[in-house]
C-alpha cells in the first residue's frame, strides 16, 4: 500500500463507509449486529480522527495557510463525532436513542469525508508536493500505531483540541 497521506486517509474512509453501509443495512431487530458495527466504527473512527488530529491537520496548518478555515472546522467536525462515539460506547444498544445517535453520527461523518475528498483533499494534493504526501503518509502510519481505539472522555478530549488549536 502506498504511503501517500491522502491515499491511506481515503482507504480509511472507505472503510467507514463499509461499516455505516453495514450499521444501515443489518436492519431494526439486529441489535447485537448493530452493537457490535458500533464499536467497530468507533474504534475505526477514533484510530482516525486520532492520525488526522495529530499528524495531518497541523502539517497542513503548516505548509497550506490559506487551509487554515477547513482545518479549524474539521477539528471542529472531529470533536463533535469523538462525543457522540463517548455517548454510544457509554449506551446501552436497547436504548431507544441508541440507532438514532448512531445514525446521526454516520450522517456528520459521511458529510465530513466528503468535504475532505471533495473540498480540500485536492487542494493540499495541489500544494504539496509527491514526496512531501509519502513523509506525511509515513507520519500517519506511526501515528496509526499509537492511536487509541476508544474515544477520550469529552473534557480529556477538548483540552486536548484546545492545545492543538492553541
Amino acid at each position: 500500500m502506498s504511503t501517500d497521506a491522502i491515499v491511506l486517509l481515503k482507504a480509511d474512509h472507505k472503510e467507514m463507509r463499509r461499516l455505516f453501509r453495514n450499521f444501515q443495512g443489518a436492519g431494526d431487530k439486529a441489535t447485537k449486529k448493530k452493537a457490535s458495527l458500533v464499536k467497530q466504527i468507533v474504534s475505526a473512527l477514533t484510530a482516525h480522527t486520532y492520525i488526522e488530529n495529530e499528524v495531518l491537520y497541523p502539517e497542513v496548518r503548516a505548509r497550506l495557510p490559506e487551509l487554515e478555515e477547513n482545518v479549524l472546522e474539521s477539528y471542529e467536525e472531529h470533536h463533535v463525532a469523538d462525543v457522540l462515539c463517548v455517548e454510544l460506547v457509554g449506551m446501552s444498544p436497547s436504548s431507544e436513542h441508541f440507532n438514532a445517535k448512531a445514525n446521526v453520527l454516520i450522517e456528520i461523518v459521511t458529510h465530513h469525508l466528503e468535504e475532505e475528498e471533495q473540498g480540500w483533499f485536492p487542494k493540499v494534493r495541489a500544494g504539496i508536493g509527491r514526496r512531501q504526501l509519502q513523509e506525511i503518509g509515513g507520519k500517519l502510519e506511526e501515528a496509526r500505531r499509537k492511536a487509541p481505539k476508544s474515544p477520550a472522555q469529552p473534557s480529556a478530549l477538548k483540552k486536548a483540541l484546545d492545545a492543538v488549536i492553541a
